[in-house]
């Protein structure tokens, strides 16, 4: 009896050792599986990352380029307001000149100074009359 008892020891284990053989061989199988498959997945997924990340670049692109026209527009359109103004102040400062030269003339005038057209002029006749002299200086 004690032969049989022994017996059934030794099977049970026999069977239970089986068991884990080949649930380890079934997870050895089952993970070459998941190796492969992501091999050939993993791959095709690379590749649609790839072409998204194309299309997000493309699109990213195009808002960048219609962004800076953008800015490139409104800057020529600040441009010409600034040019349309430094026109308007010259204008305005040139009046601005001419007034305070007109009233500065009439007062140095008012007190009894000559204007830079007086002094031009009676220039002239200075040097006329230079010319005139000499020439019957010349003659005596």
């Amino acid at each position: 009896m004690a032969k049989v008892i022994l017996k059934k020891k030794i099977d049970v284990t026999t069977t239970a050792l089986g068991d884990v053989k080949s649930y380890a061989r079934k997870i050895w199988l089952a993970g070459l599986g998941a190796y492969t498959k992501v091999g050939q997945e993993g791959s095709e997924y690379f590749q649609e990352l790839i072409k998204e990340g194309q299309t997000v670049e493309k699109k990213g692109k195009k808002v960048v380029a219609e962004k800076l026209e953008a800015a490139n527009t409104e800057i020529e359109e600040a441009k010409s307001e600034v040019s349309t103004f430094k026109g308007k102040v010259e204008v305005q400062l040139d009046k601005v000149e001419k007034a305070f030269d007109s009233r500065v003339a009439s007062a140095l005038n008012r007190i009894g100074i000559p204007s830079k057209h007086d002094v031009e002029t009676l220039s002239a006749k200075l040097d006329e009359l230079t010319a005139l002299l000499e020439r019957v200086a010349r003659k005596s």
